[in-house]
């Protein structure tokens, strides 16, 4: 999520689901036909930083202007009345901080390992506060890199040192999530900038197991062979893995800064309802479930996670994911869970050639948070991404500041 592979995966995705889009009537969106809301409301945006997504224009910039870019970004999120910046410091297993696991990200300075000559994540958590907004540090967990060479990778990398740790897959290097070293390590890597900056939440996205290429097995046999004889199946397996780096992250974030909040933005769809009667009224070629391995709705349900963020990327009345149905389905789930609930807006959809109808209307996001306010559980949304926020080529965002949010809110605690 977040950034160019998200948005490829985005677009893909719509292949892979039934293509009868429609546009279900909704009045227009405006202040009185929202439900009233208290003074606490998620209004967050994403701020990717892989492949240079939204996040330096470019690698090589001198310090200044990567900074001097970076605070454009957050002044935005303050001018729109945003509260929340969802900040990926972690995207290919390096860090946007000096950490001791892992190394310097290229996107800084066009070479993994250098020194961009200041510290962006602690720069960021500072001007966000000044602000007004929370900082989320946006982690992604197994990706190590957009191809498969692993000599491209710096010299003191991780996985150079540990190659057994890796999985080539897609045309992407991953960590293993089945070896328990593998889970250990990543989990020490995030929490540093936890133990470091008093960042207001750790985010993960919706990468687990990487999505599935068709008739490419994700080659795990060694470790199941080793570790997975507990279990019935493999993919059993795969979900206990995942369900482990979800529990013991969130321990280590409570043992390490008490009130830091652990989030989750996973893919729209749990389980379509003609695979499981508990899954949602889609028809969507790809499930977080039975894919991914991410139990998402257990992580809910039994509160692992402080919040959790659907990426409900298509719109109203659309076949074969609808808006609305997603909508209503994650607010069932979260109810009474103690997991609050925001919902991942496609903002980079607005406008965007190729998309369906409903995404070249600029109040189709309006519409969104106005169905979405009939939900109490819904406690707020986060757009993708900050580009797309700054761009707004048809003015979806200004909508949905106008109709929305004309006063401040402090983000849920």
């Amino acid at each position: 999520m977040g950034h160019v592979s998200r948005r490829a995966f985005a677009l893909a995705t719509l292949s892979t689901l039934a293509t009868a889009p429609g546009v279900a009537a909704l009045p227009r969106a405006g202040r009185r036909g929202c439900r009233p809301r208290g003074s606490a409301e998620m209004r967050g945006v994403w701020l990717a930083t892989v492949a240079n997504r939204d996040w330096p224009s470019r690698p090589g910039l001198p310090a200044a202007e990567q900074r001097r870019e970076l605070i454009a970004y957050l002044d935005r999120a303050a001018r729109d009345r945003l509260n929340t910046v969802m900040f990926q410091v972690r995207p290919t297993a390096d860090a946007l901080w000096p950490s001791p696991y892992e190394p310097w990200s290229a996107y800084l300075t066009g070479t993994q390992g250098r020194d961009p000559g200041w510290d962006p994540l602690g720069t960021a958590v500072r001007e966000a506060h000044a602000r007004g907004l929370e900082l989320h540090a946006w982690c992604n967990p197994y990706r190590i890199a957009l191809d498969t060479d692993l000599d491209r990778l710096a010299p003191s990398h991780p996985a150079r040192r540990h190659p057994d740790w890796v999985v080539a897959y897609g045309g992407k290097l991953y960590y293993n999530p089945g070896l328990p070293e593998v889970r250990a390590f990543v989990r020490r890597a995030m929490l540093d900038a936890v133990a470091k900056y008093p960042v207001d939440a750790v985010h993960f996205d919706d990468y687990f197991y990487p999505y599935p290429v068709p008739g490419q097995p994700f080659d795990d046999d060694a470790a199941f062979d080793r570790y997975g004889g507990a279990f019935g199946s493999r993919a059993e397996w795969r979900r206990d893995n995942i369900n482990r780096l979800v529990r013991e992250t969130a321990a280590g974030i409570r043992r390490l800064r008490p009130g830091t909040r652990f989030g989750i933005s996973p893919f729209g769809v749990w389980r379509n309802a003609s695979t499981d009667p508990r899954g949602s009224d889609t028809r969507a070629g790809t499930q977080t479930y039975d894919d991914l391995y991410a139990d998402t709705r257990r992580w809910v349900r039994e509160h692992w996670i402080d919040h959790v963020v659907p990426q409900i990327y298509w719109n109203i009345g659309f076949a074969a994911a609808d808006y609305a149905k997603l909508v209503d389905w994650w607010a069932s789930v979260a109810e009474g869970s103690g997991t609050r609930l925001y919902i991942g807006e496609a903002l980079y959809k607005a406008g965007a050639a190729g998309q369906p109808a409903a995404w070249q209307d600029p109040a189709e996001l309006s519409r969104h948070l106005t169905l979405a306010a009939r939900h109490p559980q819904v406690r707020g949304h986060v757009f993708f991404a900050a580009e797309d926020m700054a761009d707004d080529p048809i003015g979806a965002m200004a909508r949905v500041v106008a109709d929305h949010y004309g006063r401040s809110a402090k983000p849920p605690r």
